[in-house]
């Protein structure tokens, strides 16, 4: 029998919690994994998994088993690292799971530049809100913004989130611009809610250099950030929302930045990667990449869309050249059309121009 293999097996089966799982993940047939623990544990002398029909669950003796599994593979794989040349040789799969906006905004524009650095590594790449549970999944990294609540993960902080306060110019024109914090009691807002939790984000400015939360009417909750963004551009009410995500349409007018003297608080976004992970390469290497990538986006930094570090970001670069080809296509437009009346202007306008 194959130690090293039988290891590897028994380590993925635990961390999956299902041998289907980790016979997919790892490629083998479900039966040649069952065999595997099965001679893994006569080879042992003991039981190591309490097996049911629902579930898989670690005997004392298999914990303790599992941890130096763990250590081991680690320090191998560590070792093995260290005579390789790490861009050439970084190979197989890896699976991370993203907040949508965060995927398909900055990563996925960006992944043709991963993919040339480690060419033998596969993404799989989930997209989504939800709470992940990283072993039952067999995921190996994430990137989340917030505090770490799971004690059982490492965080590498990679980057800062700014969030603005924003409203609709229908919104606007219906209900008035608010000019100071207790104004915000005569006006709605448009919630988001934890998926894990229920509960609805609290409404946090910084005012005086501290945290205050207000308490805001809702008139819609979600707890998915496109949704919660096209809630606000419909006039639902006023949102806080990541300043990335509201950018171009604050540039264009469809929405207003809302008390911009008082900002809410910023959050830090981290990779986050289970302990038993902590070693592995194409983890680190991941993680290098995207500190780097997240660091040459202003708004994911720190930093604003003032920057002159702005252009290297694909979110303002993608801006600037939708923009550039929207100034064209009028320019063109308004050089053959006839002259036209001059027509009466929007609420969106008399808005945008009542926020001034």
């Amino acid at each position: 029998m194959d130690r090293f293999q039988a290891m590897q097996v028994f380590v993925r089966v635990v961390d999956a919690n299902s041998f289907t799982r980790a016979a997919d993940s790892l490629s083998l047939p479900r039966t040649t994994v069952t065999t595997i623990i099965q001679n893994l544990e006569r080879l042992l002398g003991v039981r190591l998994l309490n097996r049911t029909t629902r579930r898989i669950g670690l005997t004392p003796d298999g914990a303790g088993y599992y941890q130096h599994c763990v250590r081991i593979l680690a320090d191998v794989e560590e070792t093995e690292a260290c005579f390789q040349e790490a861009a050439l040789r970084l190979k197989g799969r890896l699976r991370i799971d993203v907040p949508t906006c965060i995927g398909r905004l900055i990563l996925i524009p960006s992944l043709c530049d991963f993919h040339d650095k480690y060419p033998d590594v596969e993404l799989v790449l989930g997209l989504g809100d939800r709470p992940v549970d990283m072993v039952q999944e067999a995921v190996d990294c994430v990137i989340r913004a917030g505090d770490l609540e799971d004690s059982s993960l490492v965080a590498r902080r990679i980057g800062t989130l700014q969030t603005v306060t924003c409203a609709s110019p229908t919104y606007v024109a219906r209900h008035g611009m608010p000019q100071t914090i207790e104004d915000l009691r005569d006006h709605h807002a448009v919630h988001y809610f934890s998926s894990r939790t229920g509960r609805n984000c609290p409404w946090d400015f910084k005012i005086d250099g501290k945290h205050q939360e207000v308490d805001m009417r809702g008139t819609v909750a979600v707890n998915e950030a496109g949704a919660y963004l096209d809630c606000g551009l419909k006039g639902f009410g006023l949102i806080q929302t990541p300043r990335y995500m509201a950018l171009p349409h604050l540039q264009s007018g469809e929405l207003i930045e809302v008390l911009p003297q008082w900002k809410p608080s910023t959050t830090a976004i981290s990779v986050l990667y289970p302990q038993s992970r902590q070693l592995s390469p194409k983890v680190r290497a991941f993680a290098d990449w995207v500190a780097e990538l997240f660091a040459s986006c202003p708004l994911l930094s720190g930093r604003d869309e003032t920057d002159p570090a702005a252009v290297s970001c694909g979110v303002f670069q993608q801006r600037q050249t939708s923009q550039a080809r929207q100034m064209a296509v009028a320019g063109v437009a308004a050089a053959n059309a006839p002259e036209m009346p001059q027509r009466r202007r929007s609420a969106r306008e008399e808005a945008a121009e009542y926020a001034l």
